[in-house]
């Protein structure tokens, strides 16, 4: 029966061609110009991991949150290091140059090398 539906909706329905937007594999209606494929830097994928490794730290906090009077004490205690080691890697990745974007700030660069002059 599902098929003699199909099969009639084929013969009898509208017939329409594709345009290049609607025959795209996502199709937004608005047709493309140029090419999607943007390069992107090292920096924007390490904020990006560093903003989900934190983010989700957040989540602990919070199911700490809730249970806060059922843990007591060990509770209160537990977090506090779960925080401190969480502040030490925050400074860890500051001092290190990770958080700085662009070359420019980069503490793996040779001494007095200036990206201005690395361009004469």
């Amino acid at each position: 029966m599902v098929g003699v539906v199909l099969v009639l909706s084929a013969l009898l329905g509208e017939k329409t061609t594709l345009k290049r937007a609607t025959a795209e594999p996502f199709e937004g209606g608005i047709v493309h110009i140029g090419s999607a494929d943007i390069p992107i830097t090292v920096e924007f994928y390490l904020i990006a991991m560093f903003f989900v490794i934190f983010d989700l730290e957040t989540v602990y906090i919070f199911a700490w949150a809730i249970a806060f009077y059922e843990l007591g004490v060990f509770g209160y205690l537990a977090v506090s290091v779960f925080i401190l080691i969480l502040v030490v890697a925050l400074i860890y990745e500051w001092k290190s140059g990770a958080l700085e974007w662009g070359v420019k700030t980069r503490k793996g660069l040779p001494k007095g090398f200036r990206l201005d002059k690395a361009e004469d």
